[in-house]
């Protein structure tokens, strides 16, 4: 049985109001644009990014040209961290899937911040430790089937970063978005997606997906 439904808390809501004042006053508030560019692989920067409004995207290229999403991050979510940590270069490239807003704050400002306040430190060690395990969940399930894992998927990413609506959850993803986040083929996510829409689960469209029976999600991704 896929666990659709997990303890998640971002890094911003991890911190008190003193700590969120002090990483507010060495940052800078940005406004992003949808499908804007905020990172980009391989390169080298000297920031890191707290999402404060929308959703991002976490893309990796291949040296075969593939692009994957890995993973999609939302409001109060730490981005660009793990540059922070070991000083390489940018592992991937961040676009934003919603309008929003950042704090972009300088690495080295963040390093002396995470010095000299153990809230702030705590919060980015349990951020780390919490993308360790979501790692480890993601490899995990693809012993399941991928019915079940993007059942799952989409449960998960309705309650944190869909539109609600009266009778459905709307996801602005396309098919080859959620074949990387399930770790599966385009043409196998596909033909679950119209199974899917005959059965008047889902429906879909350009970059967009709408969530119309939660129920018959949640039965498959408990495997029933």
């Amino acid at each position: 049985m896929t666990e659709h439904r997990f303890e998640y808390v971002p890094f911003w809501r991890l911190l008190d109001d003193a700590d969120k004042s002090a990483l507010l006053q060495v940052g800078t508030v940005r406004v992003v644009a949808r499908d804007e560019i905020l990172l980009v692989q391989d390169e080298s920067s000297d920031h890191l990014l707290i999402v404060l409004q929308g959703c991002v995207k976490v893309l990796t290229d291949s040296a075969s040209g593939y692009r994957a999403v890995l993973a999609l991050r939302g409001k109060g979510d730490l981005l660009g961290e793990q540059a922070g940590v070991d000083g390489r270069s940018r592992s991937a490239t961040l676009k934003a899937v919603l309008p929003g807003q950042v704090l972009v704050v300088p690495l080295d400002r963040f390093r002396e911040l995470a010095a000299r306040r153990a809230g702030i430190a705590g919060a980015r060690d349990k951020v780390l430790s919490g993308r360790l395990r979501e790692a480890d969940r993601k490899r995990l399930s693809m012993s399941e089937p991928v019915p079940e894992r993007l059942a799952a998927l989409l449960l998960e990413l309705g309650d944190r970063f869909g539109r609600q609506g009266e009778t459905c959850t709307e996801l602005h993803l396309s098919q080859k978005d959620l074949a990387g986040l399930v770790l599966s083929s385009l043409r196998s996510v596909s033909r679950v997606l119209e199974e899917w829409r005959r059965q008047r689960v889902v429906s879909t469209g350009r970059q967009s997906l709408r969530i119309l029976d939660r129920d018959r999600l949640r039965a498959t991704a408990d495997g029933r």
